[in-house]
C-alpha cells in the first residue's frame, strides 16, 4: 500500500520547474548551463513598486490580510480592468491570490466536478491539465499547429463540446506559443460559447502587457458572454514581480465568492507587503511596462533571426509573451553517440547534456513536436544559447 495518496501519485511534476531544478544542479556541479526553461523576466521590479513595499514594512503593514485581498488593492484592480480592458468588475468580483496559478486552481477546484470535461487548446501551460485532474475533471485537448499559429478555430471548439463540458481554459498571449488572439477571433469563439448555457471560460491573460502587436483584447469584453468568463491576470510578468506572488481574477460574483471560500481554507490572504507593492503596480499607467515589452520584442526578433541559421527548425512569429515554440521534428530519428532522438524530451535532454542549454520539451505543453525556448534573458546570453544549440544539433545525423 502506498503511503502517499493516489492524488499526489497521479500528479505530474511541473516540467518547467523540473528542468529549472536540473539546471541549478548542473550549475552547482560547475557546469556552465544557460537556463531558458522558466518563464521569468530578467528585469528587476521597478523602483517605485519596491519603494511602496518598503513603506508598507515601515508602516507595519504586516498582519493577516482579508482572504479576498486588501480592499484598496481590489478597488484598484477593478479600476485597472475598466482602464485597460473595458471590463466592469466591481471590487467584490475581484479575488487576489498568491499568483495567477492559485487563481486558476481556485476556479477549477470551485467549479469542476468529477467526470466533467474541461477543454484545453494545445499547446497549453503545464499546470492547466494537472489542476483539472486534481479536481477529477477530464481534460479534452484541441490540437493546433504552426500553420494555424497555434490558435483554435470556432469549428474546432464547437466539435469538442459535449454534454459533459463544463469549462474551457486558454491563454492569450499564450504560454508557450506566444500566440495572441485578436478581437475578431475572440468574438467568433464567444459566439460558440454563448450557445451552451452551462459552459464557462478561464481566460488567462497574465501576459497582457507583453504584447507586440495591436492592443490586448479580453474575451469578457463581449457583453453577451461576460457572465461566463473568469478573467485571470496578475503582476508577475508585465511588472517583473514573479517573486512577489500576486495574481487575481475578475469573475461573476458567485464564482468570486466560491474562490474566496476555497482560498480561505487553503492559504487565506496573500502576503500584505506583496499586496501593497501590487497596489502601486496596478495603479500605475501601463506605459511603465513598455520599456520591458520593447526589450522582449527586440529579443524575439534576434532569436528568430538566429534560429534561421539552424537547419530544420520551424517557428511561428509570436505576438506576445517571451517564448518561441519551434517545431523540431526534423531531428526525430537522428542520432549521435548514445543519443537517439525519438521525441521532444530526447532532444531537450540532448541539448542540455551536450550543449549546456536548458529548454523545456514540448510534451510538457501537449505538443511533442516542439520545444519551448524562453528569451527572457539578455541578448548576449541568447546569442550564446542559440550558438550552442546550432553546434549541438549539427552533431546529429
Amino acid at each position: 500500500m502506498s503511503k502517499l495518496s493516489d492524488r499526489i501519485n497521479n500528479l505530474a511534476e511541473s516540467q518547467t520547474l523540473a528542468m529549472a531544478k536540473k539546471s541549478r544542479e548542473l550549475q552547482a556541479q560547475g557546469k556552465d548551463v544557460i537556463s531558458l526553461s522558466i518563464g521569468e523576466p530578467d528585469f528587476n521590479t521597478p523602483d517605485f513598486i519596491k519603494e511602496a513595499a518598503k513603506k508598507a514594512i515601515d508602516n507595519n503593514v504586516t498582519r493577516y490580510t482579508p482572504v479576498a485581498g486588501i480592499l484598496e488593492l481590489r478597488k484598484a484592480i477593478s479600476e485597472k480592468f475598466k482602464r485597460d480592458n473595458n471590463l466592469n468588475y466591481s471590487f467584490d468580483q475581484v479575488i487576489v491570490s498568491t499568483g495567477a496559478k492559485q487563481s486558476i486552481a481556485n476556479v477549477i477546484l470551485s467549479m469542476v466536478n468529477p467526470g466533467e470535461e474541461v477543454i484545453v487548446p494545445i499547446p497549453y501551460w503545464v499546470s492547466y491539465i494537472e489542476t483539472i485532474k486534481l479536481a477529477e475533471g477530464i481534460p479534452v485537448t484541441i490540437p493546433t499547429s504552426i500553420e494555424s499559429n497555434f490558435k483554435i478555430t470556432p469549428d474546432q471548439l464547437k466539435k469538442s463540446i459535449t454534454p459533459k463540458t463544463k469549462m474551457i481554459v486558454f491563454s492569450t498571449p499564450c504560454n508557450p506559443s506566444g500566440s495572441v488572439y485578436n478581437k475578431e477571433e475572440l468574438k467568433a469563439l464567444a459566439e460558440v460559447i454563448i450557445q451552451y448555457p452551462d459552459l464557462y471560460v478561464i481566460s488567462d491573460e497574465i501576459y497582457e502587457y507583453i504584447n507586440f502587436g495591436e492592443k490586448h483584447e479580453s474575451l469578457a469584453q463581449f457583453d453577451f458572454v461576460y457572465d461566463r468568463i473568469i478573467t485571470v491576470n496578475g503582476v508577475s510578468k508585465g511588472y517583473a514581480m514573479t517573486g512577489w506572488r500576486i495574481g487575481y481574477i475578475g469573475a461573476p460574483k458567485w464564482i468570486a465568492d466560491a474562490c474566496e471560500k476555497m482560498q480561505g481554507q487553503f492559504t487565506s490572504g496573500a502576503a500584505s507587503i506583496s499586496q501593497m507593492a501590487a497596489l502601486e503596480a496596478v495603479k500605475a499607467n501601463p506605459s511603465v511596462t513598455f520599456e520591458m515589452r520593447d526589450a522582449f520584442k527586440k529579443r524575439r526578433d534576434l532569436v528568430l533571426n538566429l534560429m534561421k541559421e539552424i537547419p530544420g527548425l520551424k517557428t511561428n512569429i509570436p505576438g506576445g509573451a517571451f517564448y518561441i515554440f519551434p517545431d523540431i521534428t526534423y531531428y526525430f530519428g537522428k542520432s549521435y553517440n548514445n543519443y537517439h532522438i525519438k521525441n521532444s524530451s530526447d532532444l531537450s535532454m540532448f541539448i542540455l547534456e551536450e550543449g549546456n542549454v536548458a529548454l523545456v520539451s514540448g510534451d510538457a505543453f501537449g505538443d511533442d513536436n516542439c520545444i519551448r525556448f524562453s528569451y527572457a534573458t539578455s541578448e548576449d546570453i541568447l546569442r550564446e544559447a542559440v550558438k550552442r544549440m546550432k553546434e549541438t544539433l549539427a552533431k546529429l545525423n
